[in-house]
């Protein structure tokens, strides 16, 4: 499947321009003034809703899997959700992560 290099360009432009802009909006046009209350309580939760969003799909849909579900990756990300939640450290549910499924991996693959 070729892409038309007209196409290809322009699609490329489009999206630089509009990350530029979104950029711009925050930084350009706010970089000076202090942001208001109510947006920083807000963009004070991004990244616990950025997070999960990107993790979620490959702990559901594994890629080494085929996109199948696999109950080594459902569990190891139970385990993690728990340590992070009676923890409240991140770094232990990430380090709790990695060696379970490391660990599980190993052990039964």
């Amino acid at each position: 499947m070729s892409i038309e290099p007209t196409i290809l360009w322009t699609v490329i432009i489009g999206l630089a321009l509009g990350s530029f802009a979104l950029r711009f909006v925050f930084i350009g046009l706010m970089g000076g003034r202090s942001m208001p209350d109510w947006l920083m309580r807000h963009l004070r939760y991004t990244a616990v809703a950025i997070i999960p969003a990107l993790v979620a799909p490959l702990v559901v849909w594994p890629a080494p899997t085929g996109g199948e579900p696999s109950a080594i990756h459902l569990a190891v990300g139970c385990a993690t959700l728990a340590v992070g939640y009676f923890t409240k450290n991140v770094f232990a549910a990430m380090g709790t992560g990695a060696v379970l499924l490391v660990g599980y991996l190993s052990l039964f693959s």
